[in-house]
């Protein structure tokens, strides 16, 4: 079975609270093959088969910056465990070498994958992230509000500002170009694991 096992590990958590039961709580809604789960300190583990999830569980580990991102693309040995930390094979190896690699890489998040591709998925991950890196405070406020599927009417009575107020901070967010990344990612997952169970 060709997946991608997300090893994720908080950056600088000796200096910190922990964030990982936080995040766990913040990422159950996300449907998974294996939920996500605490390994060992301050890293957990998850499996995803869809690759329509991976945005929805990158976009609140992006926006928070507090975690290095390993995704591991491959095969599990099967049947697999009930815990995702319990898996094998080759997804779990480059998932592992990934969340190593995070640590010094753009946006503290990297790719690993025998799949040459891989690559390009990391890539478009990349480009993805520096639209969501520029964002305010205020503009996440009008993407979360414009995720729900409010008009920019609705979502300026909601915050007490004009409509052309809300299409400003729309722009500034880049939010046309953060979906359209969302669409990439979401492509090229898809690519990467049904052409690789062929």
């Amino acid at each position: 079975m060709q997946v991608l096992v997300l090893t994720v590990d908080q950056r600088s958590s000796r200096r910190g609270p922990d964030l990982v039961p936080e995040a766990l709580a913040a990422l159950a809604p996300v449907p998974m093959l294996r939920r996500f789960e605490r390994t060992v300190g301050d890293e957990f583990q998850g499996v995803l088969a869809d690759p329509a999830q991976l945005v929805d569980v990158l976009e609140p580990l992006l926006r928070h910056e507090e975690w290095n991102v390993g995704i591991g693309l491959g095969h599990v040995e099967e049947p697999l465990p009930d815990h995702a930390r319990a898996g094998r094979g080759p997804a779990y190896l480059h998932a592992r070498e990934a969340v190593t690699a995070a640590k010094t890489s753009p946006w503290h998040l990297r790719v690993v994958g025998d799949d040459e591709r891989s690559r390009h998925l990391e890539s478009a991950l990349w480009l993805w992230a520096s639209v969501l890196g520029r964002r305010t405070p205020k503009g996440w406020e009008v993407a979360d509000l414009l995720e729900h599927d409010l008009t920019y009417d609705e979502a300026a009575r909601k915050l007490g500002i004009t409509q052309s107020a809300v299409s400003q901070r729309a722009r500034a967010a880049g939010i046309a170009e953060g979906r359209r990344g969302r669409e990439l990612v979401t492509h090229l997952a898809t690519a990467l694991l049904t052409e690789g169970e062929r």
